[in-house]
């Protein structure tokens, strides 16, 4: 459910080798954003065993694990942060038993075939194929939780968007019950996600969960709309064309919900199962090799950075529902859309939300 290769390309391109780099840009942001968030990571894995002392076996869920470069880096971060409490504190290190999962399509081939040696520490792998909205862990039997950049992804479209014509996502053109709609789904799901590893977690369990945002209350600002609307009107061009039907666009809405912090902290509370330790909030720039102070700005590479990240987790439903044939066509106008986007302004799409939990 992470952020799923859908396969793809150096957005003009469509051979393998070019495919890879689609998603290798997407988990290079993906790994940046990792090493971010490793301090939370750290806190609350030494919060986490100064609570659960001599444990002989930590079991930890890493839940929208994917497949690819950093499938296994939120596991070796864990290892190594459990490793270095214990040296430090004279404990003998516990076990580790990690449980990989995404949705049954995952390459989970790809996942066990890639298996690190741990530096021979004890780690066991395993993988469980589901849906994180619903169980699938036995009661009382996870120690910690670790998603990033899954939870944004909603269960299904939202009911009651038929009327968002034009829009692929909440834009300032659409109905106010478009917005309610989506909000109303994360909620559900996300009170669901909340419940059900409320059953599978140990008390005093610890979750991190990481995954995109936005720093309004206002949910067609542009931190979560400028993305979408540019890829929407990559899309008309091809209206324009004649290769895409506008009444496509119009039955077409993605699973995806950005929420706000104020969101997050009325959904915890009013779910009961967990305290909230920790929210936090940092902003990356649409283009992962990009920064604020960077003098060496490249519309045209920038543009196809960030193409290639959204066409690595949407190629996939956009052939689905447009056809396979537009695609590089697509692509490729939006990335010209976005490179001219930056060149005007710095709008930080990634606005990431760290969250941090204890299992009451």
């Amino acid at each position: 459910m992470t952020m799923a290769p859908a396969s793809s390309a150096n957005v003009y391109c469509t051979n393998a080798t070019d495919k890879e780099i689609s998603y290798a840009n997407n988990s290079s942001l993906q790994k940046k954003v990792q090493l971010k968030t490793r301090p939370f990571l750290e806190d609350t894995i030494k919060d986490m065993l100064s609570k659960m002392v001599h444990v002989p076996c930590i079991k930890v869920a890493d839940l929208g694990c994917a497949s690819g470069p950093n499938t296994f880096f939120p596991t070796c971060e864990v290892m190594d942060i459990i490793a270095s409490v214990c040296r430090q504190a004279h404990w003998e290190s516990p076990e580790l038993q990690v449980f990989l999962n995404d949705l049954p399509q995952n390459d989970f081939n790809t996942v066990f075939k890639s298996i690190p040696a741990f530096n021979g520490k004890p780690c066991f792998i395993a993988g469980v194929a589901g849906s994180f909205y619903q169980r699938l862990f036995p009661s009382k039997s996870i120690h910690f939780v670790h998603s990033s950049y899954s939870l944004h992804w909603l269960s299904k479209v939202p009911r009651g968007v038929e009327d968002n014509k034009g829009n692929l996502y909440i834009a300032k053109s659409s109905p106010p019950n478009v917005s309610k709609a989506y909000s109303g789904q994360f909620r559900n799901d996300f009170s669901r996600f909340l419940h059900f590893r409320s059953e599978e977690m140990i008390t005093e369990g610890r979750m991190l969960l990481t995954f995109i945002g936005r720093s309004s209350t206002d949910p067609t600002s542009k931190d979560c709309c400028a993305i979408w609307d540019l890829f929407t009107k990559s899309l008309l061009d091809l209206v324009a064309k004649g290769l895409v039907r506008e009444s496509d666009i119009d039955s077409f809405n993605v699973p995806y919900y950005y929420p706000c912090e104020e969101e997050m902290r009325e959904i915890i509370e009013k779910e009961r199962s967990f305290a909230l330790d920790k929210l936090e909030i940092f902003e990356m720039n649409w283009d992962f090799e990009d920064d604020v102070f960077n003098e060496n700005f490249e519309k045209s590479r920038s543009g196809r950075n960030v193409a290639n990240c959204i066409r690595a987790i949407t190629e996939s439903m956009i052939a689905s529902h447009f056809g396979e044939a537009i695609i590089d066509d697509l692509f490729s106008r939006f990335a010209q859309h976005v490179g001219e986007h930056l060149s005007c302004e710095k709008t930080k799409y990634y606005v990431t939300i760290v969250v941090s939990m204890t299992m009451k």
